[in-house]
């Protein structure tokens, strides 16, 4: 599957680079945990702060999400941007005729020139995403080698990435920041997943002592039947 990815990656490279299959692009564990409150409460404080300019979650209610996340009223109606009503949805706050100006992907920008917003990015060669949250990561710099083509034709490898002029947080921060983002999005993907979970416990539970009854049942009825 990732080998897949990398070759739909290397298609959209410009022309003479590539990705580098062979050592493939380590993607980080997201580690999701949508039981971490603390967790997707800074998730949601960072969505809504850098992200929702251009991007919705327009099957997520605002009032849903104080709800689930513990989030006070008084406190909920600082991450209200689009809306000042609690029940309406988490809307972008940009025009609908500009999304196509953004794309995607958080952790693989690195400087390029060529691109209309100066950054490309590692994951999604070619995105025309600015990279909002520059100022955190600081800026990368991408890693190329170069790998012989076919005939006498060299190419140029895009191995990685590395860094170039810090951000204003450490690597381990920004990996943090970055990974209550994708807790948060998880969590809306799905706001009930964390109570359909707990409650498929219980369901177990309760199949597995009816089946017990169900047994002994069966098996009175057919003492009969036998005899």
């Amino acid at each position: 599957m990732f080998k897949r990815l990398t070759l739909i990656a290397a298609l959209m490279l410009p022309a003479g680079l590539a990705l580098a299959e062979d050592e493939g692009m380590n993607l980080m564990h997201a580690g999701t945990d949508i039981n971490n409150t603390a967790s997707l409460q800074r998730g949601a404080r960072n969505f809504m702060s850098y992200c929702s300019g251009c991007h919705s979650l327009k099957y997520v209610r605002y009032n849903r999400i104080g709800q689930d996340l513990q989030i006070p009223p008084a406190e909920l109606t600082n991450l209200m941007f689009t809306s000042d009503k609690p029940f309406d949805t988490i809307n972008s706050a940009m025009p609908a005729d500009s999304e196509q100006w953004f794309g995607k992907f958080l952790h693989g920008f690195y400087a390029d020139k060529s691109r209309p917003w100066g950054v490309n990015n590692l994951y999604l060669p070619a995105a025309a995403m600015p990279h909002v949250l520059q100022k955190l990561q600081g800026l990368q710099k991408p890693v190329f080698k170069h790998e012989a083509g076919e005939g006498a034709d060299a190419k140029m490898v895009l191995t990685g990435v590395e860094p170039m002029t810090p951000g204003s947080m450490k690597p381990e921060e920004y990996d943090q920041f970055v990974r209550d983002i994708v807790n948060f999005l998880d969590y809306a993907g799905e706001p009930v997943k964390a109570k359909r979970q707990s409650m498929g416990v219980y369901v177990i539970l309760f199949l597995l002592v009816f089946f017990v009854f169900a047994f002994l049942l069966k098996k009175e009825y057919w003492k009969d039947v036998q005899h």
